[in-house]
């Protein structure tokens, strides 16, 4: 294994496992919000009850990711030197901001929360730092989105004489409209996941015949906003994101899509499977016409095929498509569930039907799974590039590091990272068992 792809596994396993606790923050936040507001605005004891449940759970997810979001700034330095010092004055930028801007504002307003919410009735500071934490989760997402972003479709910059890519404009960056429709994506794709944990730990309860009066609340808002978000993570910001690739990365979207030769009237693929070797996709099933419509509103539209890109260009096919055919199908069913189980509730159905109780609550692992199928698709999918038509990835790692010390420390990030999430498990499956009328104070 040389070193480049070492440092390829390092980054990938490390920041898969970072993902996971800015999901649970970014879609958890909106609801400890909700209910401390409403805490804090009302006499509803329940809604306090649920404020300081969600506040404890948001918060071991807000620790878990500071914890495992530190190493991958340093790799830049150690396993991604060219890239840093190539590229380092324009994706440092959004980074920084990131942490003094967004990172402080979170935290220093969660703080708050943890103190304020010891109180039977918060007060409205505490409300306020609420709303607060929620917009710093989302603002520090955006502002590592938007690196992100300008990593898959580059500008406001200019190339200097000494071989550097420099910053000619910080809001070019920031504003660019991929990096709009690619936060966009990313945000509801974890509100569907905070929507169906919130409505999974109620339909735990409802089966489990506890908490019920909390419980049914979770249920309602937890369906109702999974259904919601599932349906705007396909349109408009799904579509919007593959708007951008077909612009942008037209080799991408064949990956994705297992063409492998340019057509008019493409079809979409539901299933199949990508033959690199023969360039086929085998046993597939199609919707004639549908590829060519959703790329350009045409169904008879030229959609190019892998073949007419050099094979240098193409990315790994096979995880690209891969990934993206269990994001949209997951994608899919979320949307299907979050449906029924809105259309029981609405015939009042929903909280004695023990079988879609049971699918909520079951699904509550998947939209991380759909989520993390979805920046696999991203940046997978962006290769060879890791600056997209500028920065080769294979021309971006330290000459001074060499794939046996990477390993190394790989494995030892693996024994770490087990140890953290083994905890992380145990403290929100402790503050479940407890259940929001008996959880001790934070």
């Amino acid at each position: 294994m040389d070193a480049v792809m070492a440092d390829r596994l390092q980054f990938a396993f490390t920041v898969m496992f970072h993902y996971l606790f800015p999901i649970g923050t970014m879609g958890l936040a909106p609801f400890v919000a909700y209910y401390t507001w409403k805490a804090a605005h009302t006499d509803d004891a329940d809604a306090a009850r649920a404020a300081r449940f969600w506040t404890k759970i948001f918060s071991i997810n807000f620790a878990a990711g500071v914890v495992t979001g530190i190493p991958m700034e340093f790799q830049f330095g150690t396993n991604w030197a060219e890239f840093s010092r190539t590229s380092g004055s324009v994706i440092g930028q959004p980074l920084a901001m990131e942490g003094v801007f967004a990172f402080f504002l979170e935290s220093i307003f969660l703080g708050v929360l943890l103190y304020g919410s010891r109180d039977r009735r918060p007060s409205p500071f505490v409300a306020w730092s609420a709303i607060f934490v929620c917009l710093g989760s989302w603002l520090s997402a955006y502002f590592v989105v938007a690196a992100n972003a300008w990593m898959q479709h580059p500008v406001g910059y200019a190339l200097g004489r000494n071989g550097k890519i420099e910053l000619q404009s910080i809001g070019v960056l920031l504003l660019s409209t991929w990096a709009w429709w690619q936060f966009a994506h990313v945000l509801t794709g974890a509100l569907v996941a905070g929507a169906f944990i919130v409505a999974g730990c109620g339909a735990y309860y409802l089966l489990a015949k506890r908490e019920e009066a909390l419980a049914r609340r979770f249920v309602r808002a937890g369906t109702i906003a999974g259904f919601i978000f599932a349906a705007i993570a396909a349109f408009p910001t799904g579509d919007g994101n593959a708007n951008d690739v077909t612009a942008y990365q037209p080799v991408k979207l064949a990956a994705m899509e297992g063409l492998f030769k340019s057509t008019n009237g493409a079809p979409l693929a539901i299933i199949g499977m990508p033959d690199t070797v023969t360039g086929t996709l085998v046993d597939p099933i199609y919707v004639p016409g549908f590829l060519s419509y959703l790329a350009y509103g045409n169904t008879n539209a030229g959609v190019k095929g892998l073949s007419a890109y050099a094979r240098e260009e193409w990315p790994p096919v096979e995880l690209t498509y891969y990934a993206y055919h269990v994001m949209v199908g997951l994608g899919t069913i979320f949307g299907a569930i979050g449906g029924i189980a809105l259309a029981a509730l609405l015939l009042r159905r929903l909280y004695t039907a023990r079988w879609i109780l049971w699918l909520l609550m079951l699904l509550m692992p998947f939209p991380y799974i759909a989520n993390e199928a979805g920046w696999m698709v991203t940046e997978v999918g962006r290769q060879p590039w890791i600056v997209y038509g500028i920065m080769r990835t294979a021309h971006a790692g330290s000459p001074s590091v060499n794939s046996g010390e990477v390993v190394f420390t790989a494995i030892g990030f693996a024994g770490m990272y087990f140890l953290l999430g083994v905890l992380f498990i145990l403290l929100v499956l402790r503050e479940i068992g407890l259940g929001p009328s008996q959880a001790t104070d934070a």
